[in-house]
């Protein structure tokens, strides 16, 4: 067993070695495969690539905002893939296969609608959410969302995150010890900026639906009134 999982960390090892490589060799064009790949359900950290794109962008043999932009039409590209998949087979496999995984048709249901709701916000902070941002897309095709508002905030998500990799790159280059050590603070760093936006969202979300409560009452009262 133990042999096994080696066998298969060395591949995965191997593999990724292999991407970085793809940075190095086709520039800009390597960007866009590797974060399209690591947007889509194959578990590969953007890391591998936007640290060492942010150390070629410091050695001046990238430029950032190109390097910014390749990485956010990778995202948004493997982003799509997942969404297409989901929004035209998701459904009917939840719907056969779901009773296994727990999920119920009125759980599809609630699930769907919550996204019809809050779609915009789960997917802007879910790109920026370590484990969740490759599988975000999922649910955002299954309920449908809008195509233009999925780009969009997949765009804005992805693009902070990819930003915030290139930077580490660019100012602490190819020194490992220093990117283990500032990479878990970036890490917290974001998830406040996900904490913040939410509560944001949260309490903008309340102050809207007791406005509409308000407005609710004052016309029920009015026409009482005018009854009267």
């Amino acid at each position: 067993m133990r042999e096994n999982r080696l066998d298969i960390a060395t591949a995965l090892h191997q593999f990724v070695t292999w991407l970085v490589d793809i940075v190095h060799q086709l520039g800009y064009i390597g960007i866009f495969i590797m974060t399209f790949v690591e947007s889509t359900f194959v578990p590969i950290p953007a890391e591998v690539t936007m640290i060492p794109a942010g150390y070629l962008v410091h050695q001046g043999k990238m430029e950032f905002i190109p390097a910014l932009i390749a990485s956010i039409i990778g995202t948004v590209g493997g982003s799509l893939f997942n969404y297409w998949i989901a929004r035209k087979y998701g459904r009917d496999l939840f719907i056969r296969y779901g009773k296994y995984l727990m999920m119920t048709p009125a759980k599809l249901t609630k699930l769907e609608n919550f996204f019809y709701e809050h779609g915009v916000i789960s997917t802007f902070t879910g790109r920026l959410i370590p484990g969740l941002r490759h599988y975000i897309s999922f649910p955002a095709g299954l309920a449908k969302m809008k195509l233009s508002k999925f780009i969009i905030y997949t765009g804005l998500g992805g693009g902070i995150w990819m930003a915030v990799l290139l930077g580490l790159g660019y100012y602490i280059g190819e020194n490992e010890d220093l990117v283990m050590a500032y990479l878990p603070m970036a890490k917290i760093g974001v998830m406040m900026l996900v904490a913040v936006v939410a509560l944001f969202y949260v309490v903008r979300a309340r102050r809207r639906a007791a406005a509409v409560k308000q407005v609710e009452v004052t016309t029920v009262t009015t026409t009482t009134i005018d009854k009267q």
